[in-house]
């Protein structure tokens, strides 16, 4: 940067500081040179700028005055050049300068101002030609870290190179993507990712530090904030080469979180279409096996599967793929295979698993305990499915499912197998997809239509007086209407399936068709 220690260190210049005691004043950065031979030039100096002078002024102002208003404006320095008709400095000048804290420099007689400003653009456009091949070194160095995979810990990496500045990058969901030159704690992150869904995004965020943190916002493909970087440091104390360095590094984050967003909508694709497989019977059996061995775990030994879920869908920051980030992580603690695929209700998890039936119940318990701290979630609940082969994971994988949904309606255990909660919807999980779709349009295709074709609402008036267990009373009271018309659109409702909901073997069929729908994958 642009000195007045730099313009003195050069020799052509003949510049001599007079100010010694103010030596430490020479490393500040200067804006500009302003050359001025006005009583009062405070109006017209910037603050920072250096201050030319021969000293015109003398005759019809003092020297006090002169030097006050300097100081005033914000100068960074005076150099007072010699001349004939100035050959010396005058007397008190020093003195007052130094009395302001304002730096004074000597320029000797037949140098003109004009060298001075040559010199200041030199060292100006050999400051900017440093700036920019720093910035494009190490934007080659950025570059290459991330074409070899080193992601966002390999962009750490490079700055590290350059400063001490401890680093966090820390995505909207409070993963830590990387950190370097700092332990953060999980409430720490936490916070981190919670300033990111702010609107706006702040620029500084308080983790809990001796200041608060720096933050540099990482988007996304689609322009939406999805990471920060966070240098936990005050803004204040940055200097503009940090500044430039960390905003640049934020920019090649944003090239590395669109590539994961990428990679990750892809794996998703691809463990939906293993779901779909593993619940399409044994016809898929060998793409299912040559599937599990690509997501590293074996198919030809036991293998455990697990279905997870928040207890309710208004746990907004318990989302599946937050589960399933949690679930993966849990697994990597401890050294177990695992495919992991999250839907639109629910995780599922196919493990290796060579130990006894009781011990995965006993797994399952500890993994609800753990996603649930991690994910903010008041509660998660998990089916524990059969130790199965890759050829029997499908009656497991239902199973397991059906368990889950009735963990997520029932007060109860947030972990539970087949033999602890043994239901009608254990029957329809074990039926194809097909079957049970035929079932339902079978007994309660002709309301559909029905409604369908007139504007009713025959369907949702059955569901509302089953939930109620045929209270008819209840029931009017829920759908906000008279007694006697829910008994004529119950009546309608006879009339058109055969089905009475005054017997029981029809109360059934009802009841099943309703919620014989089979569930997405």
């Amino acid at each position: 940067m642009l000195t007045i220690g730099r313009l003195v260190a050069d020799p052509a210049l003949g510049l001599r500081v007079v100010t010694a005691e103010l030596t430490e004043s020479l490393g500040t950065e200067i804006h500009w040179l302003h050359t001025t031979e006005l009583a009062d030039p405070s109006p017209y100096v910037r603050s920072g700028e250096l201050v030319l002078t021969n000293g015109l002024w003398l005759s019809h102002v003092s020297a006090d005055r002169f030097v006050a208003a300097v100081a005033g404006a914000g100068a960074a320095g005076l150099v007072f050049g010699l001349t004939a008709q100035t050959p010396s400095l005058p007397e008190e000048l020093a003195a007052l300068c130094l009395s302001h804290g304002l730096p004074l420099i000597e320029l000797c007689a037949g140098v003109p101002f004009a060298a001075l400003t040559r010199a200041a653009a030199r060292i100006q456009n050999e400051v900017l030609q440093a700036e920019l091949t720093a910035t494009v070194h190490r934007g080659d160095a950025l570059a290459t870290a991330l074409s070899r995979g080193s992601g966002a810990a390999g962009v750490l990496e490079i700055l590290r190179g350059e400063t001490e500045l401890p680093l966090l990058v820390v995505d909207r969901k409070g993963r830590r993507l990387a950190s370097i030159g700092c332990e953060p704690t999980d409430e720490q992150v936490r916070m981190a990712a919670a300033a990111l869904n702010r609107t706006p995004p702040p620029i500084e965020v308080d983790l809990l530090g001796p200041g608060p943190a720096a933050l540099y916002l990482v988007e996304g493909a689609m322009g939406e904030i999805d990471a920060g970087l966070y240098c936990l440091e005050p803004a204040a104390t940055l200097t503009a080469a940090d500044r430039d360095a960390l905003a640049q590094a934020a920019r090649f984050l944003s090239l590395e979180v669109t590539k994961q967003q990428a990679v990750h909508a892809i794996e998703a694709r691809f463990a939906t279409e293993l779901l779909e497989m593993i619940l399409s019977g044994p016809r898929s059996s060998g793409e299912v096996i040559r599937r599990l061995r690509a997501y590293g775990v074996p198919p030809d030994r036991p293998l455990g599967v697990l279905v997870s879920a928040p207890v309710a869908a208004s746990d907004a920051d318990a989302l599946p793929g937050d589960i399933a980030h949690a679930i993966g992580a849990f697994f990597a603690t401890h050294g177990i295979p695992v495919f992991t695929a999250a839907g639109s209700r629910d995780v599922v998890s196919i493990c290796l698993w060579e130990r006894s039936a009781d011990e995965l119940a006993r797994f399952a318990r500890d993994l609800a305990a753990e996603v649930g701290r991690r994910v903010s979630a008041d509660r998660v609940v998990i089916g524990v499915g059969d130790i199965a082969t890759a050829g029997g994971l499908r009656e497991s994988l239902v199973r397991a499912r059906e368990v889950c949904q009735i963990l997520r309606v029932q007060q109860g255990p947030d972990t539970a197998v087949f033999a602890d909660i043994a239901t009608f919807r254990m029957l329809l999980g074990l039926l194809d997809d097909q079957v049970r779709q035929r079932f339902s349009e079978q007994v309660l295709g002709v309301i559909r239509d029905h409604d369908a074709r007139t504007h009713t609402d025959l369907e949702h008036t059955l569901r509302t007086f089953l939930a109620h267990d045929g209270q008819w009373a209840v029931t009017a009271a829920a759908l906000h209407v008279h007694v006697n018309t829910l008994r004529n659109r119950m009546a309608r409702i006879t009339e058109l399936t055969g089905r009475n909901v005054n017997r029981l073997e029809d109360t059934i069929d009802l009841y099943l068709a309703l919620v014989a729908e089979p569930p997405g994958p």
